[in-house]
This record gives C-alpha cells, sequence and structure tokens, in this order.
C-alpha cells in the first residue's frame, strides 16, 4: 500500500525519512505514468501539458521506504525566477542524499540522454548517489529502432532498464532494483557506488 505522506518546496516541510527512491526526469519524458505503473496505482498526475509537478511529493511504500516525486527538470515555460527556485530546491533536496538509496533517471528512449539528462547524470555521479536509467517508451519504438538508440543513444551509460509504462513493459525489473537498493545496508551501497 503506498499513502501520500506530504508535499514541500523546502528544507523544513521535508518529512523525517530513512530511505528513499527518487524520480528524476525531464518533462515530458512520463515520469508520473512510470510512477503509477511501477506502484500499480494513480499516485502522480498524469497530463498532457509537461511542467505540471511544481512540488517535490513524498509517499510512503508499505512502510518499507519513501517514493520522492520531483519536478521535471529542462521544462522552457519557466520564468528565472521559477528557474533558480527550482534549482535551490532540488539542491535542498539532494543535500539529503544520505536518505536517498536509489535515484530512478526516467528518459525517452526514442531521443536518448539530453544535455539536460547529462547535466543531471553528472549531478548525481558528483554526490555519488546512485541512479539507474529508465528509458521510457519503448513501446513507440520497433525492434529494430530499439536496437540502434541502444547502441547510439546509450553507449554511455552503467545501469539502464529498458520500460514502457503505458504498456507496463519490465516494470518488474524496475521493482526489483527497488527493492535491491532499498533492501542494502548503507554500508554495502556505498561500495555500490565507489
Amino acid at each position: 500500500m503506498v499513502d501520500f505522506i506530504c508535499s514541500a518546496v523546502r528544507k523544513d516541510q521535508f518529512p523525517k525519512t530513512d530511505k528513499e527512491v527518487v524520480f528524476v526526469g525531464r518533462s515530458n519524458v512520463g515520469k508520473s505514468s512510470l510512477i503509477n505503473a511501477i506502484y500499480n496505482q494513480k499516485l502522480a498526475f498524469v497530463g498532457k501539458t509537461p511542467g505540471k509537478t511544481r512540488l517535490i511529493n513524498f509517499f510512503d511504500v508499505d512502510g518499507q521506504y519513501t517514493a520522492v516525486d520531483v519536478p521535471g527538470y529542462g521544462y522552457a515555460r519557466r520564468s528565472q525566477k521559477e528557474a533558480v527556485q527550482y534549482a535551490e530546491m532540488m539542491d535542498d533536496y539532494f543535500s539529503r542524499k544520505d536518505k536517498i538509496r536509489l535515484v530512478i533517471m526516467i528518459v525517452d528512449s526514442r531521443i536518448g540522454l539530453t544535455e539536460d539528462d547529462r547535466d543531471m547524470k553528472e549531478y548525481l555521479e558528483n554526490r555519488k548517489i546512485p541512479y539507474v536509467v529508465a528509458a521510457n517508451k519503448i513501446d513507440k519504438l520497433s525492434n529494430n529502432q530499439l536496437n540502434n538508440n541502444k547502441r547510439k543513444l546509450f553507449s554511455d551509460i552503467g545501469q539502464i532498464v529498458y520500460v514502457s509504462a503505458e504498456k507496463k513493459k519490465n516494470i518488474d525489473e524496475l521493482q526489483q532494483m527497488i527493492r535491491r537498493y532499498t533492501d542494502l545496508p548503507l554500508s554495502e551501497l556505498s561500495s555500490i557506488i565507489e
């Protein structure tokens, strides 16, 4: 059972948690749909307009860990002031890295890593935060296109899972990865990312 805990924009609003799994991605890559598919219930709002998530949303997952849905990055329609506020909110959030067991970085399998995605990847690596890339929307590609994209667009990524939130394809792989990272003692987790 997954229960909503709270939404937050500031450090003093973040709930006290032990283990967190964080979902990040550019606007319009299907982040909300993927979250809903992983937990098999409607947690995140799915809309046709990108950039709907403006708050950091926290969910309790069976009392085992906290799922965290953060706003999409790279959203072009944000004002300069909103972009600065977003960056500050994300820095505040990721400063709690001792709570974060895994970041699932969602990208569009048709596009590969954008400059924004590469920035996020570098940000996580510099802070030694474990992450996996979930290449979503594979149902929109033929097998041939997917194989070409795997070679061409994702050759420099370590852990990657190819998924379709819409068709619920390979969702179980992400669920297993989440269990693995949330079950590990913190001491073992740090050895994975060294």
